[in-house]
């Protein structure tokens, strides 16, 4: 089936997101773009963390001017991940000037290819930081404030990478593997303070990027014949998944995992 013969995407509207304080990592371009995009559209007071100066002012700039309340306009924060001290800053910032964090998610990846015997122990600490530990430390910033207020969503995103028979990505599955882990601790130790923690896991979604390093009839052809449905995920699917998760249609869902990858099976 082609793209073209399908219907144009509208998101559902959560009335109960409108205001809610929510803060997006790795938010400047791909997957987590389009997470700020759809939040800023339910109304929702959102700051993403990125490193990538440029394109974080810019989508900042671009969505500030289709908001009719200036004071939902998204606002950029440059923040290195990997940097346990500017997180810390960055979210002392926001609590700052904000109060509690109702809604965090925590996008931000990089599936950088390697092979087994070609990691180094500094490579191994590099992935592991930018994959994993940041999503800890990020948690452990907003459970104060959560836990003050009674409640709170916490949404760790992983992939579906780990689940099949991928090769030169030992350290992303690995890395990814640890976010449903770590998302079950989570979700176990914060429910009784009405916090809730889900993971959300992609499947071959079609962003820039990889569009970039996979896009050919091959690498399409193989996908769609390892999905049970023949069409590709797209940023949208995931960011429609995540506001489900965020909104109180989702109130009692908690420390499981969400797979939004259309029934991908495949290798």
């Amino acid at each position: 089936m082609s793209d073209t013969n399908l219907p144009v995407f509208v998101y559902a509207n959560y009335p109960d997101l409108d205001g809610k304080r929510v803060v997006i990592t790795g938010g400047g371009s791909g997957i987590g773009a389009e997470l700020v995009t759809a939040f800023v559209g339910q109304g929702a007071r959102v700051w993403f963390l990125d490193i990538a100066e440029d394109a974080g002012r810019a989508l900042a700039a671009s969505l500030a001017e289709s908001v009719a309340n200036p004071a939902q306009a998204p606002r950029f924060v440059h923040c290195d991940l990997t940097d346990l001290d500017a997180i810390e800053r960055a979210f002392d910032g926001i609590v700052r000037d904000a109060g509690a964090v109702d809604i965090l998610l925590n996008n931000a990846a990089n599936d950088d290819r390697h092979t087994i015997g070609d990691v180094t122990p500094a490579y191994w600490e590099s992935r592991m930081n930018v994959n994993l530990r940041h999503q800890f430390f990020c948690s452990q910033a907003v459970i104060p404030g959560m836990k003050e207020q009674g409640h709170g969503v916490i949404q760790n995103f992983g992939s579906i990478s780990w689940h099949l028979p991928h090769t030169e990505l030992a350290l992303y599955m690995t890395a990814k593997a640890g976010v449903e882990g770590m998302t079950r601790a989570l979700a176990r130790e914060l429910g009784p303070h009405g916090i809730r923690a889900v993971a959300l896991v992609p499947g071959a979604v079609r962003t820039p990027r990889q569009d970039a390093m996979w896009h050919t009839p091959h690498e399409a052809a193989r996908i769609l014949n390892g999905q049970c449905l023949q069409e590709r995920v797209e940023m949208q699917d995931v960011a429609a998944l995540s506001l489900f998760l965020a909104s109180n249609n989702a109130r009692r869902c908690s420390g499981r995992e969400y797979f939004v990858d259309a029934g991908w099976y495949g290798a």
